[in-house]
Formats: structure tokens, sequence, C-alpha cells
């Protein structure tokens, strides 16, 4: 006689527990295609209320209480760079057409990226819009245009259909931005056949920067910045020697068409770091949310308390955290084979910000002669996006690296942390961030 087993649980629960079991699996590969549900009532990332500060820029604009100064040459792109306190030194130029603005970009008419740790700027010689993207604390990066028609009332204008690129598996799954490096023949256009890569701190100098200027040294290192496919059977077979060390671009731009004369390899780097960090913090944020939220449904259909946090859930906020700790540390940086040194301005200015500890110490030090900081932890641990995680995500991240910082975890997975590298971090987290918790006070 055939058995019938009778289920206790709901199935729309039992439902709720294998979808959570799926983001699990697929959280355990961040570089894969796995898009966290933008419309779902945890996240509503087209609906719910921005904060980032385009969002604030633009109600001022809109009520008249911030006017730009329009430019012949560059539009609005100056004075709303001053607006949002990003310094015209961090420019870097991509040539490749790898934008909205492709038929505009070119060797000759590079692409012109300004940034600071939460707002990013493109712009375009000639463009119809300045392309901007912020990072609002809550909903991760939210992407605006400006038009570049002289108006007595410039507007600035959310554009969600940049998710099209712009959340991916590239981008960790989430609305975010992304550093590519491609093959790319003279005229731009990037040989997608050939392959390429999205690149951070983990990527080693030679898969960096196709399609992209670079000036600065890095000695005996190469990259891929500066240079062109030269044949479309092997785009791999690069001429690196004629793009390392650059120190000027003016043999291969009219420097004069933009703000700086220069794309800085640091200012590079820091980009780099800085795009999937800020990725990362978005995926925590959004998976922490989207497993309380199916925690809070199994909990009313079983009738627990609602501060109940089952096994699964606690496992989905975990393996969340443990990529962005893994980040936040650089415990997987690609070591520098050379020293290297970029502009002065842009180096000043990224370490000028802060904050330093009672010794003068800061996690925006520059190192770039093994690693690219000093003290390797992100300084984006300072920021909005990491304050405003859900405080099951934050006792967790913070537990996690008092663990490692105290040297509780000695695992594999940190060996690069030096008990030395531990106490300067230790140290200068006790003095200069304030909301850490107990556990690191005692």
């Amino acid at each position: 006689m055939k058995q019938t087993m009778i289920c206790p649980v709901p199935h729309r629960i039992l439902a709720t527990a294998v979808a959570a079991l799926a983001v699990v699996s697929a959280f355990a590969d961040l570089n894969g295609s796995y898009i966290l549900p933008q419309d779902h009532a945890a996240i509503a990332y087209s609906t719910a209320p921005v904060t980032d500060r385009v969002a604030a820029i633009q109600a001022q604009l809109r009520t008249g209480k911030l006017k730009l100064k329009y430019d012949d040459r560059h539009g609005y792109l100056e004075p709303l760079l001053k607006a949002l306190n990003i310094p015209i030194a961090s420019q870097v130029l991509v040539f490749s057409k790898t934008s909205f603005q492709a038929p505009r970009i070119s060797p000759r008419t590079a692409r012109a990226l300004y940034f600071s740790s939460d707002v990013y700027v493109g712009w375009v010689p000639g463009g119809d819009v300045v392309e901007i993207a912020a990072m609002d604390p809550r909903q991760g990066v939210i992407f605006y245009t400006m038009d570049q028609d002289a108006a007595a009332k410039p507007r600035i204008d959310r554009r969600d259909e940049c998710l099209q690129c712009h959340a991916s598996g590239g981008t960790l799954g989430v609305p975010g931005l992304i550093v590519r490096s491609v093959f790319v023949e003279r005229s731009g256009m990037p040989l997608f056949n050939a392959g390429g890569f999205v690149t951070d701190h983990r990527s080693p100098l030679a898969e960096r920067w196709g399609g992209w200027y670079v000036t600065g040294t890095h000695g005996a290192a190469r990259h891929m910045g500066n240079v062109f496919a030269q044949d479309r059977d092997h785009p791999d077979r690069l001429d690196r020697e004629s793009g390392a060390n650059a120190a000027s671009l003016k043999d291969r731009i009219d420097t004069a068409n933009y703000l700086a004369p220069s794309s800085d390899i640091v200012a590079l780097m820091v980009l780099e770091h800085q795009t999937r960090m800020l990725n990362l913090l978005t995926r925590v944020g959004w998976e922490t949310r989207l497993a309380l939220a199916d925690q809070q449904a199994i909990n009313r259909a079983l009738g627990e308390p609602a501060d109940t946090l089952g096994d699964s859930t606690r496992r989905r906020i975990d393996n969340a955290v443990e990529e962005l700790v893994k980040y936040l540390l650089f415990a997987e940086e690609a070591p520098l084979e050379s020293p290297i040194a970029g502009a002065a301005d842009f180096a000043a200015a990224f370490q000028s910000q802060g904050p330093r500890d009672r010794q003068g110490r800061s996690l925006r030090d520059l190192d770039m002669t093994t690693r690219m900081f000093r003290h390797p932890c992100s300084y984006l641990i300072y920021s909005e996006a990491f304050d405003s995680l859900p405080p099951a995500a934050l006792d967790r991240i913070y537990h996690r690296l008092h663990e490692i910082l105290t040297g509780a975890d000695r695992s594999a997975t940190y060996k690069r942390l030096t008990s030395a590298d531990r106490k300067a971090v230790l140290e200068i987290l006790l003095d200069t961030k304030r909301t850490l918790p107990a556990e690191w006070r005692n």
C-alpha cells in the first residue's frame, strides 16, 4: 500500500523556503547572472524614495534654489562637478564605445568620467547629456541624465532604462557600476568576440584598462591601456609596450577639450575598487532585506514571534556578508609588480578626506608600492551606504571584522593580513568609527 506523507507546513511556506535556498546557491558565485528582484516589496527600487546627493541637487534645480552656469564647450559639466564636490583631478578617459553615447565616443573624443566616493559623472565632447550615477544609501546606484542644452532651469531626470546594462552578473545582480577592460579597434569599437574583463582590485594589471587612456608610471608592469588591437584574428596580441608609463596624452588626444589633461592611473585603481565595493554593499543590503521578508512570511504562517530568525535566513545573510568582508579587507588583492605613481593632485585630494586617528593614520593613505593602501581596509566603511545596511547585516559584519582583526580568525582566506596590518586597522577603526558595537570597545 502506498503511503502518503502529510506535511505540517503549508505549500506556500515550502515554496518560500525553496526560493531562499535558491538565493543562497546563487549568491555563492557573485559573478554569476542571478539578478535580485527589483520590484519585490522589500526592495521597490523604482518606486521607493531616494536620498542620494543627486536627488537633492535635482530638487534644488527644480525650485531654482541652485543655478548652474552654462559653458559653450563643456555645457553644465564644471558647475555640476562643483555642486557635487567631485574633484576635476579624478578625471579618467575611456575611448571604447561601451556606453549609450557610443556614436560620439572614439579614441579622439574619449568619454570623461569624474567621481567621488558616491557620485559618478560621465561626459562626452558634443554629447546631448551628462550621465550621472549616484549611490543611494538604501537602494544602491540610481541613474540620471542632465540635458546639455542651455536652459533657465536645467533638468536632471532619473533613467531606470540604464539598468539594461547596469543590473547584471557583472554588477552582482543589483543596480550598480562596472569597469570593463576590452580589446578595442582603432575606431574605438570593442571586439566582444575576443572576450574581456570586469576589473577591480583583485585583477592583475595585465587584464586592466583595455579601451581606456592611462597616465602615470607603473615600472615593469604592463596593462592594456592606451593601445589598440592590430589583428582581428589575434586581438590579444597588443603592443603593450607602446602604452606603458605614459606621462602625457598629448600625442593621443586633444587634451584641451577636457577639464584635465590626464587619465590618472591611481584614480583608475580607486574607481575600480569602489565599483565592486559599492555593488557588494547594495547586494548585501538587498539580500538581507529579502531574507528577512521571507522569514517574516514564514513566521506569520507558523505563528512564530516576529523576530525569529531561522538557520536558512542566517545563512543567507552570513554568506552575503562574508563576500563583503573579504573584499573590504583586500583579502584577494592582486599584488603590484612595481611601484605606481599618478598625478599628485588626485592623490592629495583623495587622501585629504580622512578621517584620521590620533596617530594621523587614515584608511585613505595610499601605498602603491606592493598594494593599493597602506592599511588594508576599505575607506568605504565610513560611507552612508555602509551605515545604512540592515542591522542584521551590520552586526554580522562587525563581528566578523572583530574576529579577523583581533586574530581570532587566522584562516587561510586572510593570511595576507599581517599582525601589524590587523593591529593598525583595528586601532584606526577604534579611533574613527563611532558606531562600533560594544564587542569592539571591550
